[in-house]
């Protein structure tokens, strides 16, 4: 008697912890915080609009341009700079003072903006796109366009930048730095294993490829 009293306990705690499981998998997932592009604009143009110009589209080629960037990417360097995962001279202190629903402003508005054109040195395009398509199999540097995509476009998702019609001044520094391990905030070394194998004049190539892909 006994032990068909324990069981019944048992066999009620199981359906009860069953039924609180089930109802907790049907509760609607607590909503995603969201950027506000209003808000965004406003904290842009009276802190980033210096070096990243206006509507994020960088004059100085060493800065580079944030329009149509992918806002998880945006958001991520602000939180590396913030954190100091990511070090920078002019962006430390800029982001050091943001709260998170100032990075998350920003990264919306700058992400809704439209890039302005670049061109590509054509005597360099030709091997900057087939570093970028294909990589270097005789030197194991693997196709850009692997994470990327066949346009630069990257993807919000996976936190891969847009790199397509950016300054070619920045994407050299910013793939010789990933190179030198001057930069690491790149999720488990993937771009320091990219550009490890790379020679100076395969990153000048790429970034003047990137720099006239996708207009």
């Amino acid at each position: 008697m006994r032990n068909h009293w324990l069981n019944s306990i048992s066999a009620a705690a199981i359906v009860a912890a069953s039924m609180t499981g089930l109802a907790q998998a049907n509760e609607p997932a607590a909503p995603q915080p969201k950027g506000d592009t209003a808000a965004g604009e406003a904290k842009a143009n009276t802190i980033c609009m210096a070096c990243h110009g206006p509507q994020g589209n960088s004059i100085v080629p060493t800065w580079p341009k944030l329009a149509s960037q992918h806002p998880a990417y945006i958001l991520k360097q602000l939180a590396d700079f913030k954190s100091g995962a990511r070090t920078n001279e002019q962006m430390s202190p800029m982001a050091a003072p943001l709260t998170d629903q100032e990075m998350l402003d920003v990264a919306a508005y700058y992400s809704a903006q439209t890039q302005t054109p670049g061109t590509a040195d054509p005597a360099q395009a030709q091997l900057g796109m087939s570093i970028f398509r294909a990589g270097n199999p005789d030197t194991g540097v693997p196709a850009c366009s692997g994470c990327h995509g066949p346009q630069g476009m990257g993807t919000d998702l996976s936190k891969f930048p847009r790199i397509s019609g950016q300054h070619a001044d920045y994407v050299k520094q910013t793939l010789t730095n990933f190179r030198d391990s001057v930069r690491a905030n790149d999720p488990n070394g993937m771009m320091r294993g990219v550009t490890a194998r790379m020679t100076d004049k395969e990153i000048a190539a790429v970034s003047q490829y990137l720099q006239g892909l996708g207009q």
